[in-house]
């Protein structure tokens, strides 16, 4: 049951908000910290949502207010465009020194995920003079004209909102769990790879396509994880066509695979890569990272936006960089990794419901099905298993095409304390389920 101050504040999100920002959980949160949330009655929860991505460094990480604080004392916004300023380009020297790639590279910055795909795309059009770009089921990739365009999933991103921008293709992703060859990992040869070569037959010309954008591990469409050779082999194919490969690195970046970027994992110099989300601690921030030739092709004033690149959210970025790199919180992401790997595999040994454990350090996701054979999605039971841990306090999301995997997306600074609480909130609600 709601009580007073939480169903007040319900009720007038009713009455003047719009229905379309949908929300989650009803919770009206007063204050957070660390890997805590407490409401407006004073429950406090634990966070294994982090703002869907956004929290890797947790809540209000002191470093992170103080460099906001400090920014704030010297000035708000001047519009790089019309007054630069030192943060702006320090932090796009050292994201060029992090983001892979044994070349020159130059960096742009934005305010939202989808804002930084629309500026990638623009980018490799420009510079290759090409108007398609392939993209992937499953993906997601923001909310705008061409980001909703890119994205898969129809409701609830895209119903209703067309007509949808020209010249996107799409093709099956390495989903393995379920493949869409009917195959079966290793002794497929990766031919899920080989659909995008497929492709140009029946779909694109290559010589019009200026890249292929991808996650390395699909966010909102599952935590899907490709087996390690399908990225180099899909670099390669896109290589021999000249076609440039963007990597949308918004959910998977800022550590929250063990790695600063999960394309790391799998040894490939990406084109382009698209970061945001936790980027900046919880401040509106994204980057375009790219080949130093493809980022300078577009014209002088082609990019930009009024508030891109706020001086508040790149020196929190900056503190974020500082707090990963030096004070070693990229270390801890990596044992949280080791620690839910374990914790969700003796999950799965007792609980038939969860087909699969899928993801990459704490980047992980568990997919419940109604019969391990069938592998028939069980997205009323994720449904509900969202709702009996909100209830018992902990906050943890669905998603997927079918709704039916819980991902785990928890600030890296979470204690051991609160971990073994949440986790231990989590198996006795896959216990209930089973009631």
């Amino acid at each position: 049951m709601t009580s007073n101050k939480t169903q007040y504040f319900n009720e007038l999100r009713q009455e003047h908000v719009a229905q379309g920002p949908a929300n989650l959980t009803p919770a009206v949160i007063a204050k957070a910290s660390g890997a805590t949330m407490t409401d407006v009655d004073g429950k406090t929860f634990i966070d294994f949502a982090g703002g869907i991505g956004v929290n890797n460094v947790g809540h209000a990480h002191p470093k992170v207010v103080k460099a906001i604080k400090d920014q704030a004392d010297q000035f708000i916004h001047t519009c790089f465009h019309v007054g630069m300023y030192e943060s702006y380009i320090e932090l796009a020297r050292q994201l060029n020194t992090l983001v892979p790639g044994d070349f020159p590279k130059k960096t742009m910055f934005a305010n939202s995920g989808a804002e930084a795909v629309e500026n990638a795309v623009k980018v490799a059009r420009y510079a290759t003079k090409r108007p398609a770009v392939i993209a992937f089921e499953n993906g997601f990739h923001g909310r705008t004209l061409m980001t909703m365009t890119l994205t898969s999933k129809i409701k609830p991103y895209k119903y209703g909102f067309g007509p949808f921008a020209p010249e996107v293709y799409r093709i099956p992703f390495a989903y393995c769990y379920r493949c869409p060859l009917g195959c079966t990992y290793p002794s497929c040869d990766i031919a899920c790879a080989d659909l995008l070569e497929s492709s140009f037959i029946t779909h694109v010309d290559p010589e019009s396509c200026a890249a292929i954008i991808a996650e390395p591990i699909q966010g909102e469409g599952g935590f899907i994880t490709p087996p390690p050779e399908y990225f180099p082999k899909l670099a390669t194919i896109a290589k021999k066509y000249g076609i440039l490969l963007i990597m949308d690195e918004v959910q998977s970046g800022a550590g929250r695979t063990g790695k600063f970027l999960a394309s790391e994992h799998w040894g490939i110099e990406p084109d382009i890569v698209t970061q945001a989300k936790s980027l900046a601690g919880g401040m509106p921030l994204s980057a375009v990272t790219g080949r130093k030739e493809l980022m300078d092709a577009p014209h002088a004033g082609g990019l930009g936006g009024t508030y891109s690149g706020n001086p508040l959210s790149c020196k929190a970025a900056l503190a974020v960089l500082e707090i990963l790199l030096k004070d070693n919180l990229l270390e801890r992401s990596r044992e949280l990794g080791e620690i839910l790997q374990k914790r969700f595999t003796d999950l799965a040994d007792r609980h038939e419901i969860i087909g699969e454990v899928r993801g990459k350090g704490p980047m992980l996701a568990l997919e419940l099905v109604k019969d391990r054979q069938t592998k028939e999605p069980a997205s009323e039971k994720a449904k509900e298993l969202v709702r009996i841990c909100y209830e018992n306090g902990l906050v943890i999301l669905s998603c997927g095409n079918f709704g039916n995997v819980i991902r785990t997306l928890m600030p890296f600074v979470i204690t051991d304390e609160q971990l073994d609480k949440g986790l231990s909130i989590l198996e006795d609600g896959f216990k209930a389920l089973e009631k």
